[in-house]
């Protein structure tokens, strides 16, 4: 079976988690070559894979580079698996294991690594992964990389996924729409959300900026918003330093957008070291609806 059959069968065997992008109706899968709606509206699945569902085409920062470091970072380095395991383990201890299928989407899942981890992670047969990013160069990596969730490039403002359709939403170090989240997520689902914490990458910050606004990040806001949308039943924190090699360190700088706005003579400064240690700070929140 082709990786295009392959998308188009596991749309088909959860097409009740979808919706049309333009006008909300139900859909379904055509020959396996196509997901319409029922007033006709057609997208096609992607040879590599994965199913445009955008509606108007997005310009995005993420470019095909970005997304290759981000890949190699987080199966590379080791510099993620803590979250991974905190948040199967999360997955794990609260989820029904009767619940068959169980859908887990990644909301703003680049390159697919932290989706395709965590599911590995819990080793729960049920689980059926889908991530959504709109950057078209992260979704075309994951679906290179990782055949079995569906991947979907869309827009969450115009989102192509189903009310109460999903057992448990992540949203890794990524936007939130938390309107969408609540609308989506079935009754007693779970919504795992990653945010940075002050020290989290501050050795990039402290070599590329050198006024205090830069270097300086706080997640009070981020985490006083989620709080007020959802019942948050558990918080972990996690801080922890990695050494990187020096090709480790060029590709967390080619991943991260904080390079964006950086001195390129910094950048390569920093990513010329042989070897630097860098701090993970992150806060993983649990929330349910309330």
């Amino acid at each position: 079976m082709s990786k295009k059959e392959n998308s188009a069968k596991r749309v088909s065997e959860n097409i009740s988690a979808f919706k049309c992008p333009l006008c909300e109706s139900e859909m379904s899968v055509v020959e396996r070559k196509s997901l319409i709606c029922t007033n006709n509206h057609t997208f096609d699945f992607a040879k590599q894979g994965y199913l445009n569902l955008m509606i108007q085409q997005s310009n995005s920062h993420y470019s095909k580079e970005l997304f290759e470091a981000r890949h190699k970072i987080i199966n590379g380095s080791e510099l993620y698996d803590e979250m991974h395991k905190s948040i199967s383990n999360v997955i794990k201890d609260r989820l029904d294991t009767s619940i068959n299928p169980c859908l887990i989407v990644d909301l703003g899942c680049g390159e697919g690594s932290h989706l395709q981890r965590v599911i590995d992670r819990c080793e729960i047969e049920a689980i059926t992964g889908v991530g959504l990013d709109i950057a078209k160069e992260g979704i075309v990596a994951a679906a290179k990389s990782y055949g079995n969730p569906i991947w979907l490039v869309g827009d969450l403002a115009k989102s192509p996924l189903a009310d109460h359709s999903f057992h448990i939403i992540l949203n890794i170090l990524s936007p939130s729409n938390y309107k969408e989240f609540k609308r989506m997520l079935v009754q007693d689902g779970l919504v795992i959300k990653v945010v940075p914490g002050p020290n989290y990458l501050k050795e990039i910050r402290e070599a590329l900026f050198e006024s205090s606004e830069k270097k300086d990040y706080k997640n009070d806001d981020t985490v006083l918003l989620f709080k007020e949308h959802f019942k948050v039943i558990h918080t972990i924190k996690l801080n922890y330093t990695k050494i990187l090699n020096k090709e480790e360190l060029y590709n967390l700088v080619r991943m991260t957008p904080l390079a964006w706005s950086g001195d390129q003579n910094r950048i390569n400064a920093f990513s010329n070291q042989d070897s630097a240690e860098i701090t993970v700070d992150l806060e993983i929140l649990v929330g349910m609806n309330k």
